[in-house]
């Protein structure tokens, strides 16, 4: 019956009618997966001995230990971005005469067997070689890594029941900047309590059979709620929920724009794809904690730019590239309305601009980093607002490829084209190059001044520029109507 699975979803695979329009697609996320394969393998096989340069005094093994808390859970948080449980494939087996409990367990296998699953053992498996080689107790390194084998994979499933629990993302995210902030301000020692847990475990073998247990209670977890939800009316259903009718009348100040960021603002609360804008402000304005407390990063002058342009712009760059496509699926309608284009845009400038406002006062605490800091976060913020965002949007003239909404955001490309890639150079590269430059040759001040005028200058000529840019989605407007109604 497993064959015969696996015939099946080998035939899907070849003969899916999105096989070849997506062949370009999974091309690129093989190069991303060998990527990656790469650096954790480089990492499992280096890693010990660069530990052992950097910390000579202590335990390379234990180092990894003591941050095996902070890797599960970043890892349980990058599953639930962006793992999905494969279940579609059930629905033609379940008017065959196939068992439920074997469909059952071929979908949870074949979850245990996804990338996901595998790829933190390119760096665990050449680490565990590395201890042996280096002399440590072979039973200890092969029941640690037998445990950490039995962590990933109920990491795997552990996710499948928490996937659409926000309570459970919440609990994660406190658990890694919580546990960040309790380990930086000395309030209690996570490094030395988690450490002295794994190496526990390699100094005693035979515990890691405690991972089996944990593993085989989420097994049957997600037996028994994959089992209660695999009917054939439950999976062709198509649920029906009450729209949440959220007081947006807030918006009603801010004039002549006020329904088109009404629509927005809905689309991006109601969606899946939409969500991760919401996501990205919070990640925009962490963005700094990774640089700013490292002194390695403290010698490079283009960081507070690359901090600074990012964190008041993170909604900016991950709302504004897809613009817009957003609006793919309604575009047509959306077009024979009467209201002129650029009112459109205009709302599309004004959600921009309130988040790069936002998110610069939710970051002024970053001052505790330095007034200099504060400062370059200023000047980003108005190059932001007066040349990001009419650069987004001037480039949302050339998106020709429709979104799906309903889809996760993660390691999803659809929509994505040449633009999104090449939008980058302006939005990042030209103004961090630019303060780098006037940093050398003049001074840091004269360079975050510099970074502020040009942000003016693009206010001033707003008016202008808009006019320019609106010229340009008319002129497309058709072209673009025609490419949405085309099928990715």
């Amino acid at each position: 019956m497993v064959l015969h699975f696996l015939k099946l979803e080998w035939k899907q695979f070849f003969r899916s009618a999105a096989f070849g329009k997506s062949i370009g697609v999974k091309i690129l996320l093989a190069f991303f997966a060998l990527y990656f394969v790469l650096m954790f393998t480089g990492f499992g096989i280096g890693g010990f001995y660069l530990l052992k340069k950097q910390y000579p005094t202590k335990d390379p093994l234990f180092l990894v230990n003591s941050f095996l808390l902070f890797a599960i859970t970043a890892d349980l948080i990058f599953r639930y971005l962006m793992q999905n449980l494969p279940v579609l494939n059930i629905k033609p087996l379940l008017v065959l005469s196939i068992k439920k409990n074997n469909i059952v367990h071929f979908v949870l296998a074949k979850s245990a067997c996804s990338f996901f699953n595998i790829m933190s053992l390119f760096f665990y498996v050449p680490f565990s070689f590395v201890l042996i080689k280096e002399g440590y107790h072979t039973n200890g390194v092969l029941g640690w890594l037998f445990l950490m084998f039995l962590l990933i994979q109920s990491a795997n499933f552990l996710n499948f029941l928490i996937n659409k629990s926000n309570i459970a993302f919440s609990v994660l995210l406190t658990i890694i900047i919580g546990g960040f902030l309790i380990q930086y301000y000395n309030v209690f020692n996570i490094h030395q309590f988690v450490g002295q847990g794994f190496n526990f475990v390699y100094q005693n073998p035979s515990y890691s059979v405690l991972g089996v247990i944990l593993l085989v209670i989420l097994y049957i977890l997600n037996f028994k709620k994959l089992k209660s939800e695999a009917y054939l009316d439950e999976a062709i259903a198509t649920k029906v929920k009450e729209a949440n009718s959220s007081d947006l009348s807030w918006t009603e100040k801010l004039g002549d724009v006020a329904p088109f960021i009404k629509n927005d603002l809905r689309l991006m609360w109601r969606n899946k794809r939409t969500k991760s804008s919401i996501w990205m402000l919070a990640m925009g304005l962490l963005y700094g904690l990774f640089f700013y407390p490292n002194p390695m990063y403290s010698k490079m002058n283009f960081m507070p730019v690359l901090v600074g342009i990012f964190s008041t712009g993170a909604f900016l760059i991950n709302f504004g590239q897809f613009i817009p496509a957003w609006d793919s699926s309604y575009y047509n309608m959306l077009m024979s309305q009467n209201f002129k284009y650029e009112r459109y845009l205009k709302s599309k400038f004004t959600i921009m601009t309130i988040s790069v406002l936002l998110l610069f006062v939710l970051g002024i605490p970053y001052v505790y980093f330095g007034w200099k800091i504060l400062a370059v976060h200023f000047a980003a913020m108005i190059y932001n607002i007066g040349v990001n965002t009419h650069v987004i949007l001037y480039g949302g003239t050339f998106n020709r490829k429709k979104i799906n909404l309903d889809e996760k955001a993660a390691f999803n490309f659809q929509g994505t084209g040449a633009v999104q890639w090449l939008i980058g150079l302006p939005l990042m590269i030209l103004p961090m190059g630019l303060f780098a430059l006037i940093n050398y040759l003049v001074s840091f001040e004269i360079a975050t001044v510099t970074l502020g005028i040009l942000g003016l200058i693009g206010i001033a000529f707003h008016q202008k520029l808009m006019a320019t840019i609106t010229k340009k989605y008319i002129a497309n407007k058709y072209v673009m109507i025609h490419a949405f109604k085309q099928e990715n």
